[in-house]
């Protein structure tokens, strides 16, 4: 018989049985498609060796007037620049005690216990301590004058350290530790650490440590959220905002900027009425207004999570309305919490936990106006959302959504896949990605297998991938937080387990094996009683990019002989046969073609690489089967 070309529909559809899906693909791994074809996605490098602490879940680049360019990275421990493949951390400052603060030390234990009334730290929380003398042994002053993360709260003026020297090896303090560090000593608290865990209900363990009163239970009765950072340029200069936290300023025309923390708006010279917490701040690119989501009530410090606010036109300090300025606000008429704001060229989209806004600047007199789009939709996350070529995408509760100047969810072919598995207590930590190149959108989420109770570390460790140029979806396992498309940058950078990630370089792991695997469903070769038998392929791939000189791949074609039966490497039936159901065959560079001896009623074909350097994609292989009966 003359070879049978084989040719897949592009994509991955998970949402029907592998029968019906004849002729289709039905599983991936880091695979993308590409005018229909399918090939090992582009490799990753660490982009610097230097790391940050903390969980980043936000990220944002810029350029100064200089031409400096910066990218700001939240985590839910600090708030970083990044110029140089260096890392500042530019966290703001929430208080300073001057004079107030003594060291007690036990000897034989590397626990320090700090006094200072009225604290207000929680667990993991950031001081710096300036001003101390030794206590008198092993705990000297330079061990004290430096920068700690508190380790525990013992009540509302006491929490503990451990004590380090200043190359951050632990110390012991031993019994000429008396002392309690003089009367002189000053400590800078940063802004409370945020949580890296959603976690629900009231009572221990609900809220970061130390939020409240010894003994008490947290003061929500839902999830408490994650530390998301929110984060504009405004100029040259950079606004930032953690979730249901205060508004912070850095400038970038000061001769120590990299080294100058952030500071509160409210403190700058000129301020009015600036807002003391908020959800979301975003500068918009018409206007050149200051917007905060969510935030309190002018003259007042309750927050209201529908309120919207507006500064003056060109002015991040001025936020009192007046007749002579732009500076004003609205509140968003559905839904009972605001979720997230995007800014496209024609309008700002707003999202509450049920309902979609559009915002849009009209100008004086009224200056902003809202209207209703969408009601009874969803939202997974604050990060679930992504905008490309002025359409926006999300991921919702249980599907996905597209906004083209009308929402419509969006048809998903591998749905279940995805939220039959989805770890729905961690739904803020969804990552919506572009990846304009290649014409992606990307999530990366936490799996209910990667779920801390089913042993995994709860953190994101899948993705889903919908490419709105050729309208399919696949998927695969990445562990990433954060996602940005080039464009100040040359490649889309990614951020995991403290370091940033260059994408889209090599095709390597950084710098290891990446593992690639494409299987389709089962193919249909015979009717009714009879059989077929496969005894010859011949490969279509290309390996141009590759950088060793031996790529390899390696294609399995298993048989089977009824719908749902699992693929073996032998048949089992009345009749003994001599042929192998599952043969793998390696293709290299130049293999020409592979002698194979299949048999079954079905076929499925597997692609998978593992190899260091190795780039392929996938034509149309051929493969020589006849008719075969059942002996």
């Amino acid at each position: 018989m003359p070879l049978t070309k084989l040719q897949f529909r592009p994509g991955i559809n998970r949402d029907v049985t592998s029968y019906s899906n004849e002729g289709g693909w039905v599983d991936s791994d880091k695979v993308r498609f590409r005018l229909g074809f399918p090939e090992k996605i582009g490799g990753w490098v660490k982009y610097s060796s230097n790391t940050f602490l903390g969980t980043c879940r936000a990220l944002h680049t810029w350029v100064t007037l200089n031409g400096t360019q910066y990218l700001g990275l939240g985590t839910h421990l600090k708030y970083y620049l990044e110029i140089g493949q260096s890392f500042s951390d530019i966290t703001p400052i929430r208080k300073t005690s001057t004079d107030s603060i003594t060291f007690a030390a036990t000897d034989g234990s590397s626990t320090i216990a700090v006094t200072d009334s009225s604290n207000g730290v929680v667990e993991n929380d950031f001081v710096t301590f300036s001003g101390a003398v030794s206590l008198g042994g092993l705990i000297t002053a330079a061990v004290l004058n430096q920068e700690y993360q508190v380790i525990g709260v013992t009540n509302a003026n006491t929490y503990t350290i451990t004590a380090k020297d200043t190359d951050g090896v632990t110390v012991t303090a031993n019994s000429s530790d008396s002392g309690n560090g003089g009367s002189g000593v000053d400590g800078s608290y940063q802004i409370n650490v945020g949580l890296d865990t959603e976690v629900g209900g009231t009572g221990w363990g609900a809220g970061t440590w130390g939020r409240s009163t010894w003994g008490s239970s947290a003061d929500i009765s839902t999830t408490t959220e994650l530390r998301i950072w929110t984060h504009d340029n405004f100029g040259e200069d950079l606004l930032i905002n953690p979730k249901d936290g205060g508004v912070y300023y850095w400038d970038a025309s000061v001769s120590n900027a990299f080294t100058t923390r952030a500071v509160e708006i409210g403190t700058l010279a000129g301020a009015s009425d600036t807002p003391t917490i908020a959800r979301q701040i975003m500068v918009a690119d018409n206007s050149r207004h200051v917007i905060a989501f969510g935030t309190n009530t002018i003259n007042t410090t309750v927050q209201d999570t529908l309120l919207i606010r507006f500064s003056d036109q060109e002015s991040f300090l001025d936020w009192t309305p007046t007749a002579t300025n732009t500076a004003g606000d609205l509140r968003i008429g559905s839904g009972s919490s605001f979720v997230r704001a995007i800014e496209t060229k024609r309008e700002i989209l707003i999202w509450t936990n049920s309902s979609l806004q559009t915002m849009q600047y009209l100008g004086p007199p009224f200056v902003y106006g809202i209207q209703p789009l969408a009601t009874n939709i969803t939202i997974m996350g604050a990060n679930s959302v992504a905008s490309v070529q002025d359409i926006v995408f999300w991921m919702g509760k249980d599907c996905f959504y597209v906004y083209d100047g009308q929402t419509r969810q969006l048809p998903c072919s591998v749905k279940e896949e995805v939220f039959f598995n989805f770890n729905d207590g961690q739904e803020q930590k969804v990552y919506a990605g572009i990846n304009s190149e290649f014409s992606e959108v990307t999530w990366f989420y936490c799996s209910d297998d990667n779920s801390v109770a089913n042993g995994g570390d709860g953190q994101n460790n899948k993705y889903v991938t919908y490419n709105y140029g050729e309208k399919i979806w696949y998927y695969g396992t990445m562990s990433r937080s954060a996602f940005l498309d080039r464009g100040l940058r040359s490649f889309p950078t990614g951020a995991d387990d403290g370091y940033l990630y260059s994408h889209e370089v090599g095709y390597d792991d950084d710098g290891s094996a990446m593992t690639a695997t494409l299987e389709s469903s089962p193919i249909e070769i015979g009717d009714g009683q009879k059989f077929a038998a496969v005894s010859r392929m011949i490969p279509d791939f290309t390996f141009q990019g590759s950088t060793t000189s031996a790529p390899v791949v390696d294609m399995t074609m298993s048989m089977q002989d009824y719908p749902g039966a699992s693929y073996s490497q032998a048949e089992t039936s009345s009749t003994t046969l001599t042929a192998s159901s599952t043969t793998t065959v390696p293709f290299e560079q130049f293999t020409q073609k592979a002698d194979i001896r299949l048999r079954g009623r079905s076929f499925a074909l597997k692609v998978a690489s593992s190899n260091v350097g190795v780039r392929w994609r996938l034509g149309s292989p051929r493969i020589d089967l006849r008719e075969d009966g059942r002996r």
